[in-house]
């Protein structure tokens, strides 16, 4: 990753992605605190997380406007356009105003699906191709870092300085990376794309998914494996509770381990993508949550820390891996659409297994799932591992095609046994 970081215009971007990053990590959990705070339900506290990820189903419409701009004034204008939707929560003084809360959040999904998109647009603009693994593993380090001291820190500073704290950080932090970003060089103007009809452009990135063959067969494989991954998010809690019989505070202790797991990940993945390819990462990636999930059916806190270290390390393997490959196989007109559309398809069963899993854990017995998990996410793992030859690793170079060997042309009758300089000596002609 020193790599990456040596290249003046990425250390740039990276500085205000940091900012950035920062304010996203603590305000995610921090909007859910405060509004349980506000109204003491649970339930309504929750909902704040489903209008977060509500606007997920406009992904495709997002990436086709995001598509239509140049990348680096458009992830400026969204920069600024996100601190300024966060200024609502200002207002928020008692539990009538939680509908402020909840339309905020909703914006900032909506606003999180168009920053990811122009910045995978931007990144595969200024990073050369070689390159691109290296800077999605640095980014998914980060984010993994982030999610280990983040929700502590916006949980702490929301119980220290109160909700309105928060909202001024994250707009500081959004302002900031914006800064950042109008010192970075402009870019050579690309070629304007051909405009087709809205709707023809709005398919364009899930069209474009269906068929290239490494995406299409790294979405089936990721979306496979995320039907039943999900389902962790509540099997977890019934792991501390009946298995280990502990109370479920200690789940944070499991959710750092795996913050570990993540770190580790971040940091390897670029190796592994060089090694490889992206669709082998990804693989990876997906089949490390197989042996993590079969441990956690055996209720044994040894098993369960190396569980959840493995679990840690999936997640920035399958990122990285499957976001370099939309970098690399997708034209840069297209980047946006497929970036929203691949987090719209990926999204969808996540949610359906989160929920389903809550559903199930009520019925059967976690470890039974955990079982299933195991088994679903092998299958899952070895379906993409068949597919890895269709994307090498980057740097590698097709076999370059031997030229069929033509005959020596006939010689003269009379000169067919004159002796060549090797000393061997051409038949008589028949």
């Amino acid at each position: 990753m020193r790599t990456i970081l040596r290249r003046p215009d990425f250390r740039l971007l990276f500085g205000g992605l940091l900012a950035s990053m920062t304010a996203e990590s603590i305000l995610l959990l921090a909007l859910a605190i405060w509004v349980k705070d506000l109204t003491g339900s649970n339930g309504l506290a929750g909902a704040t997380i489903f209008a977060v990820i509500a606007p997920m189903m406009l992904a495709p419409l997002v990436g086709w406007f995001v598509d239509r701009y140049p990348r680096r004034p458009f992830f400026l204008a969204a920069n600024l356009l996100t601190a300024a939707l966060l200024t609502p929560l200002f207002a928020v003084r008692h539990a009538g105003d939680v509908w402020i809360v909840y339309l905020v959040a909703a914006l900032y999904g909506l606003s999180s699906i168009t920053l990811g998109a122009a910045l995978s647009g931007l990144i595969r603009e200024m990073v050369p191709v070689e390159l691109l693994a290296e800077a999605n593993g640095l980014l998914q380090t980060v984010r993994q870092g982030m999610r280990l001291i983040g929700p502590l820190a916006g949980a702490a500073l929301y119980a220290a300085l109160g909700g309105w704290a928060l909202a001024g950080i994250g707009i500081v932090g959004f302002l900031t990376a914006a800064a950042v970003v109008t010192a970075l060089p402009t870019p050579q103007q690309a070629p304007p794309p051909v405009r087709l009809r809205w709707p023809a452009e709005l398919g364009a990135g899930l069209r474009h998914l269906a068929g290239e063959p490494a995406l299409r067969r790294a979405l089936l494989g990721y979306g496979l494996g995320s039907l039943v991954m999900g389902f962790s998010e509540s099997l977890i809690f019934a792991y501390v509770d009946q298995g280990l019989n502990r109370d479920a505070a200690f789940v944070g202790v499991l959710v750092t381990v795996q913050g570990v797991g993540g770190l580790l990940g971040g940091l390897c993945s670029p190796a592994l993508v060089r090694r490889l390819g992206e669709v082998g990462t990804l693989a990876a990636g997906v089949a490390f949550f197989s042996p993590a999930a079969l441990a956690l059916a055996y209720p044994d806190i040894r098993l369960g820390f190396v569980a959840v270290l493995l679990a840690g390390v999936s997640l920035p393997l399958t990122m990285v891996g499957l976001h370099t490959l939309i970098q690399r196989r997708t034209p840069p007109t297209l980047v946006g659409r497929v970036a929203a559309a691949t987090q719209a398809v990926v999204s969808g069963p996540q949610a359906f297994s989160i929920g389903a899993g809550a559903l199930l854990v009520g019925f059967l017995d976690y470890r039974l799932l955990f079982a299933l998990v195991g088994v679903a996410t092998l299958v899952a793992g070895g379906y993409l591992w068949r597919g890895r030859h269709l994307s090498a690793p980057p740097g590698t170079r097709p076999p370059v095609p031997t030229l069929p060997v033509l005959p020596a042309p006939r010689r003269p009758a009379e000169d067919a046994e004159r002796p060549l300089a090797t000393g061997t000596h051409l038949p008589p002609p028949r």
